[in-house]
């Protein structure tokens, strides 16, 4: 049931420009908040808040990046939609670590999209990987996002409400338009299959539903990774740039604000320390 104080929120974020994806996290925090505690967020004391952001970070053990998120939707709700000034929420975001992201081989994302018997699975899956998505861009594409003349891909409202291209293979074509032949709904690529109509959905598929398919899919491959569907993203980065492709290029294909964030790719490339190698034995190869 969506509550006054929700739809508020929600319209603050919808005036400021939020994307879709900002504005479900922040919703999510702020209700698991109040379910916390049992009663509207806008009872909580601060001193109930700080209590409850120790419990995320000591007791549940969230994920640094996790808790940042968390606490810019508490910022966003107590000071935009509340109009509540607390001194907690101005303290410094939790240092995050610096672990590097799984890679899979081309191999191995070939062996887990092979487990995929349903097609719709394959196709979105296969296109989040063959175009670099974050799930949440893969599953919301829809059919006007396809130029097929200059084999791109819209995508829209991406992290931070951002919009670009990225490049669109012929077989990723192909199989996006055996996607569609199999339900013909007139927006979505990959719509809402629980239903006896998907050509008359008015929602794509869940988030949950495309995870669920990928760690099946990871489970039957017989990979031993610890991989996810945002492994894919991971994995497209990393494959282009052992490829050669530029990495500006690979920095605007995924939509990176900036190039340091790209630049972690290059500390997983195989080929790049093979050439690195080389080149060191190179230059070393006539020292006394």
């Amino acid at each position: 049931m969506m509550t006054p104080l929700r739809q508020r929120m929600i319209e603050d974020m919808q005036l400021l420009g939020y994307s879709k994806w900002t504005q479900a996290n922040y919703v999510s925090a702020v209700r698991q908040l109040a379910k916390y505690y049992g009663k509207s967020p806008d009872q909580i004391t601060e001193e109930e808040l700080r209590n409850y952001f120790l419990y995320l970070t000591t007791e549940k053990g969230m994920a640094p990046a996790t808790c940042a998120s968390a606490l810019c939707a508490f910022k966003f709700f107590y000071k935009q939609t509340l109009g509540r000034q607390i001194d907690f929420l101005d303290l410094p975001r939790p240092r995050q670590s610096k672990k590097l992201p799984v890679v899979l081989s081309v191999e191995e994302v070939h062996q887990i999209l092979k487990q995929l018997r349903l097609l719709h699975q394959r196709a979105c899956l296969g296109t989040i990987y063959a175009c670099g998505l974050r799930i949440s861009e893969g599953i919301n594409l829809q059919v006007g996002d396809i130029d097929s003349d200059r084999m791109q891909l819209h995508i829209r409202g991406g992290k931070r409400n951002k919009d670009r291209y990225v490049p669109l293979s012929e077989r990723t074509l192909t199989l996006l338009r055996r996607c569609w032949k199999s339900h013909r709904n007139p927006t979505w690529l990959f719509p809402y299959r629980r239903t006896r109509r998907p050509a008359e959905a008015r929602s794509p598929m869940s988030v949950r539903g495309v995870r669920d398919a990928f760690t099946q899919a990871l489970k039957e491959s017989g990979v031993k990774k610890a991989a996810t569907v945002h492994t894919l993203r991971h994995s497209w980065a990393t494959h282009l740039l052992e490829a050669g492709v530029n990495l500006r290029l690979i920095q605007a294909w995924l939509g990176h604000s900036n190039l340091q964030t790209t630049a972690i790719y290059t500390h997983l490339t195989i080929k790049a320390e093979g050439t690195a190698k080389e080149a060191l034995d190179s230059i070393a190869a006539n020292l006394p």
